[in-house]
């Protein structure tokens, strides 16, 4: 069964996401928040269907967490000022990372969860890599990185002159309106959210090279999971040796597992169960282990 979730941050705009559940009235004591990436909503991603049924056939409750970007716009509102909102990628500001993650994490804290698994895929992946960083917060108990993205390879036709555009825009104080042109051939959204993919450095934390900035990665203390398809191209290379070197980054690294699903891309096309099925298998493991 799912069930909408609307989880208030601090800053008071409300997110929307769904609880996947076996049944109304029974809660496991174990949940897993899965972070959305880039309109990484359940129309481009149904992946998550196939993970939030999996998990919930072993009792494992499963939360599709869509932050400020799962869609191009969204229609919200703010619990402090009582205002509609639209938020989306259209508008998205990578310094509420925190506030988004931590809005769902204190959702699951209040519903009673004794184990939550922080995980987040694509662009989301990279959010949690980030709090992680800042956060050494004792409800996660475990991370789960599926198909962390490579900002340096998705930016990689952005132009000089783009670039030079998207600097000046915000120079000049009109970093809140649309941009002349989609960032990156494919996101229409205001200056100042082309600045942070570009400039702010904030979610640029996994990189194909070994001796990349991975200062983020080398914070975390948690241990967890991470998963790929061998044929995801928005890592810019092998993707098993791009997620081996973002692990041998981590303090956690000969605790962490990596999971390597074959022949398949970014999103997981042909294998969403194999997914599903591989991700419920290292719950397993780790509940066993306590």
């Amino acid at each position: 069964m799912m069930f909408e979730l609307n989880v208030p941050t601090k800053r008071g705009t409300v997110l929307n996401g769904v609880l996947f559940r076996p049944e109304e009235e029974r809660k496991s004591d174990t949940v897993m928040i899965a972070i959305t990436g880039i309109h990484g909503n359940f129309y481009s991603n149904p992946f998550y269907y196939n993970i939030g049924n999996t998990l919930n056939s072993d009792d494992v409750d499963f939360i599709y967490a869509q932050t400020n970007d799962a869609f191009g716009q969204i229609d919200t509102y703010n619990v402090n000022t009582g205002k509609e909102e639209t938020i989306g990628s259209w508008n998205e500001r990578f310094a509420f990372t925190d506030e988004d993650i931590d809005a769902y994490l204190t959702w699951a804290e209040k519903a009673g969860y004794k184990h939550i698994i922080l995980a987040g895929h694509s662009l989301g992946a990279n959010k949690v890599i980030y709090y992680l960083s800042r956060h050494h917060d004792p409800r996660v108990e475990h991370f789960f990185l599926l198909s962390p993205a490579n900002l340096n390879h998705m930016m990689s036709g952005v132009s000089a002159r783009e670039k030079q555009l998207i600097r000046n825009q915000v120079m000049r104080g009109d970093g809140n309106k649309m941009l002349p042109f989609p960032f990156m051939g494919w996101v229409d959204c205001t200056a100042n959210t082309a600045y942070d993919w570009q400039f702010s450095g904030l979610l640029n934390n996994v990189h194909t090279e070994k001796n990349g900035n991975f200062s983020q990665a080398e914070r975390i203390t948690h241990d967890g999971a991470l998963l790929v398809g061998t044929y995801d191209n928005f890592t810019d290379g092998d993707p098993t040796e791009f997620l081996q070197n973002l692990n041998d980054h981590l303090p956690t690294k000969d605790q962490n597992q990596l999971i390597f699903v074959e022949e398949t891309g970014h999103t997981y096309q042909m294998k969403h169960q194999e997914v599903a099925d591989a991700i419920l298998r290292q719950i397993q493991k780790w509940r066993v282990s306590k």
